[in-house]
């Protein structure tokens, strides 16, 4: 399913929008793509010594991270804490924002279309910081999984969003379990857990319920422009769920729909589906 944007367009900015785009869009661009090259220097001495294994690039993710939503004006307010356990996170997708919001949080690794990796600017950001890309298609389950694995023994914790695209950020869409299957591979499944993550933003005062939410054929750069100008008082919850042992689950489904769940008591739009 994806939700189309027909009926929402980002608004004009005004005067004031234009000056706080101004002075936020250059800082916003220094800060990653400053960072963006501490993180490949520091990455060429952590490559040889950890491989897969990245305990210091994560820190200048979060970094990057927490910065740029204080620039953008979005006030993050997080509840509880990402878990310590081997496994993955899964969380409900709203928005090209959900990258910060999340990695301000948390030391994680999404996971992302392949399509992301080509795209000018962001898709640089996603490799250097170790997205994991996905192609979506049947006939390639098995090597996403295999991907997966791989991550997961080298003790990544991933992020991924099971509802396959991002919504208006008013409502959830039904998990899909097909990535779920990785963690019930015979040697992760009784150290593995997954931990639900609702994540809800609040519109700056005046504004569209829907006014952070990027989805269906919105084109990203008047989003952006939108962000860039947006007045301060806008805010984005983002609460960690305690996590679910792999092994007390029966298969993928059952694993999935527990996590929906607890996604969705932590929305606003609570347990109706979209």
């Amino acid at each position: 399913m994806t939700w189309q944007g027909d009926d929402f367009h980002p608004e004009q900015i005004g005067i004031m929008g234009w000056l706080r785009l101004i002075w936020r869009a250059p800082v916003l661009l220094v800060i990653n793509f400053g960072c963006l090259m501490l993180l490949c220097l520091v990455r060429l001495i952590e490559q040889p010594i950890f491989g897969m294994r990245r305990p210091i690039t994560p820190w200048i993710t979060q970094f990057v991270c927490v910065s740029s939503l204080w620039v953008m004006g979005l006030r993050l307010r997080q509840k509880g804490k990402a878990m310590q356990e081997p496994g993955a996170l899964v969380a409900n997708h709203g928005s090209w924002l959900d990258i910060y919001t999340l990695n301000a949080c948390a030391r994680i690794y999404f996971v992302s279309k392949a399509d992301v990796a080509r795209w000018p600017g962001i898709g640089w950001l996603a490799r250097a910081t170790g997205t994991v890309f996905i192609n979506r298609r049947p006939g390639e389950a098995r090597a996403q999984q295999e991907l997966f694995e791989a991550r997961l023994r080298a003790g990544h914790h991933l992020l991924f969003f099971p509802e396959g695209t991002s919504t208006d950020g008013q409502r959830i869409i039904p998990f899909k379990s097909t990535l779920f299957a990785a963690f019930f591979a015979p040697d992760l499944k009784d150290s593995m857990s997954i931990q639900p993550v609702s994540v809800v933003y609040h519109a700056p005062r005046g504004k569209d319920p829907r006014f952070h939410g990027w989805w269906g054929g919105m084109p990203f750069g008047p989003h952006f422009k939108q962000m860039m100008g947006a007045p301060r008082g806008g805010a984005v919850d983002v609460i960690f769920h305690d996590p679910i042992r792999v092994a007390d689950m029966q298969d993928r489904k059952r694993l999935a729909a527990e996590a929906e769940a607890a996604v969705r008591a932590g929305h606003p739009s609570g347990g109706n589906p979209a």
